[in-house]
C-alpha cells in the first residue's frame, strides 16, 4: 500500500507512537510518505530510527509562510509559477476545485497543496490527531491528495480542541472520513458523543517496541530509592504535584531521589517551585533525553510516577507511552485517575492510581512503595505482562494493516462495517 501520514511536525521526540507506526509499515513492505505541517522546533534529540529508516527523505514540509499577507501573496505566486512549470495539469485541476470552497483561503491552501502536485494517489491518508485531519480532509476535497481518509484521535484533539472550538468542530470530518481510531476507550466514547458513527471507530492503542525496553526486577540496592518521571513540562502532566509530594517525604525518606526528564513552557516555574520547597538536592530537571538515554535512566530507577491532570483548557491524556515504557522495564508505577490512564495501570497490581492533584494521597502511595521494596518485583512483572499483551507495537501494527485493508475493501467508504473491523483486530 501507499500510505501518507499527515502530522503536525516531524520528527517529534515526544511522538514515538507515530514513528513506531511508520517504521512498522515500512518493515511490512508498504510505502510511506510523511507530510508535516510544521518543521520541528527541537532537532537536538532525534530518535535513531529517523536516520536508520532515512525518514527525512520521505518527509515533505508545508512551505513556511511569511507573517505579512502581501509577502504571502508573492510567495504563493512564486510557488504557483514553479509548480505550474513542473505539473501544469495537476495545478489546473487543483485550482479549479477552489471555486466551490468558500471556506478556504486560496493563498493559505496553495502553501499546503504544493508538495503534492504530481504525486500519485495514496491508498490510505492517515491523519495523526483530529485537528490535522481537518486539513487532510480539505486537501482531499480540493484534489491535492487522493486516498481513503483515516483519522487517529489521541488526546488534546478531542479534549482541549473541542473545548476551544465547540463540540461540532468535527461534524464534517465525521461525515467525510472513511474510518477513525482512538488510542483508548475513554477517547473513543468522547468521539462518539461528539457525533462519530460508533461503527466507524475502534480503539488501537499507541504501541511501544517491547524489545527495546528490557525487563529487570527491581530491588533496593545501595539504599537510594530513585523515582523518575518523563514528559513535557506542561500543565496537564501535573509535575508540580509530584514535586510537592516528594517534598513532603524529603525529611522522612532522606534516601529518595527524583529525576524529571523533559522540557517545556513550565520549566522555569517548576525550577522555582523546587527551590521554594528546598528540595533541589533531591529533585532534578534533566531536560530532553533521547530514547536510549531515557532507557538508561529508567534502568537505574525503582519507581515511576506520571501524575497527569485535566488542564484548565480541558487538555487530557490517553494512556501515556512513558508509563508503558516504565512498566515494560519492570518499574512499579503511580498514575492518576485521569483520561485513559486507568485503562493501562491496574490499581494495586502493576502500581497505584490516585486522584488528580491529590498531593497527600500521592505522597502516601510513594511512601507505601518506599516502605515495601519486596513488592516491586511482583508489580513490575504484572506491568510488563500487561504492556506486552495490550501495547506491543508489532501486534498493533499488524492490526493497523488489517484495518487499512478493511477500509480499502469497503465499497462504501462512508459506512465501514463494525463487525468486520472488530474481527480484523480481535
Amino acid at each position: 500500500m501507499r500510505v501518507l501520514f499527515i502530522v503536525g511536525s516531524f520528527p517529534a521526540i515526544s511522538e514515538t507512537f507515530v514513528l513506531n507506526q511508520i517504521t512498522g509499515l515500512i518493515d511490512r513492505g508498504h510505502e510511506v510518505d510523511i507530510y508535516a505541517l510544521n518543521r520541528p522546533e527541537n532537532t537536538a534529540k532525534v530518535h535513531p530510527d529517523v536516520e536508520n529508516y532515512h525518514l527525512l527523505e520521505r518527509t515533505y514540509y508545508a512551505p513556511e509562510r511569511a507573517e505579512s499577507s502581501l509577502i504571502r501573496m508573492f510567495q504563493a505566486c512564486g510557488l504557483l509559477l514553479a509548480s505550474g512549470c513542473k505539473h501544469p495539469i495537476g495545478l489546473l485541476r487543483a485550482l479549479s476545485l477552489f471555486k466551490n470552497k468558500k471556506q478556504l483561503k486560496p493563498i493559505e491552501w496553495f502553501h499546503l497543496m504544493v508538495p503534492f502536485l504530481g504525486k500519485q494517489p495514496y491508498d490510505i491518508i492517515h491523519c495523526q490527531f483530529g485537528i490535522y485531519a481537518l486539513k487532510g480532509m480539505l486537501l482531499r476535497d480540493i484534489g491535492a491528495i487522493k486516498g481513503r481518509l483515516v483519522t487517529s484521535f489521541r488526546g488534546f484533539d478531542i479534549s482541549w480542541y473541542v473545548q476551544e472550538y465547540g463540540e461540532d468542530v468535527y461534524n464534517e470530518l465525521f461525515k467525510k472520513g472513511d474510518f477513525f481510531l482512538s488510542n483508548c476507550e475513554y477517547f473513543r466514547q468522547r468521539v462518539i458523543n461528539f457525533g462519530c458513527n460508533a461503527k466507524k471507530i475502534v480503539v488501537l492503542g499507541s504501541g511501544i517496541n517491547c524489545e527495546r525496553f528490557f525487563f529487570k526486577p527491581r530491588f533496593l540496592d545501595n539504599g537510594k530509592i530513585r523515582i523518575t518521571t518523563t514528559g513535557r513540562l506542561v500543565e496537564k502532566k501535573g509535575m508540580a504535584y509530584s514535586i510537592r509530594a516528594v517534598a513532603k517525604l524529603a525529611e522522612t525518606y532522606p534516601n529518595i531521589e527524583y529525576k524529571i526528564i523533559g522540557d517545556g513552557v513550565l520549566k522555569t516555574d517548576l525550577q522555582n517551585l523546587i527551590e521554594e520547597l528546598n528540595v533541589s538536592y533531591i529533585v532534578k530537571l534533566l531536560g530532553w533525553k533521547n530514547q536510549q538515554e531515557i532507557i538508561e535512566i529508567l534502568d537505574n530507577s525503582h519507581i515511576f510516577v506520571a501524575t497527569s491532570v485535566t488542564a484548565k483548557d480541558g487538555n487530557q491524556d490517553a494512556p501515556v507511552n512513558t508509563l508503558k515504557e516504565a512498566m515494560a522495564m519492570g518499574l512499579p508505577v503511580i498514575g492518576t485517575n485521569h483520561g485513559g490512564i486507568p485503562e493501562l495501570v491496574e490499581d494495586g497490581i502493576s502500581g497505584f492510581l490516585v486522584p488528580e492533584r491529590d498531593v497527600e494521597t500521592l505522597a502516601e502511595k510513594i511512601a507505601y512503595l518506599c516502605d515495601r521494596p519486596e513488592i516491586w518485583q511482583q508489580m513490575g512483572q504484572a506491568g510488563r505482562a500487561y504492556v506486552e499483551q495490550h501495547y506491543d507495537t508489532n501486534k498493533l501494527n499488524d492490526q493497523l494493516v488489517q484495518i487499512y485493508e478493511q477500509v480499502l475493501s469497503n465499497e462504501d467508504t462512508n459506512s465501514a462495517k463494525s463487525p468486520s473491523f472488530k474481527e480484523a483486530i480481535a
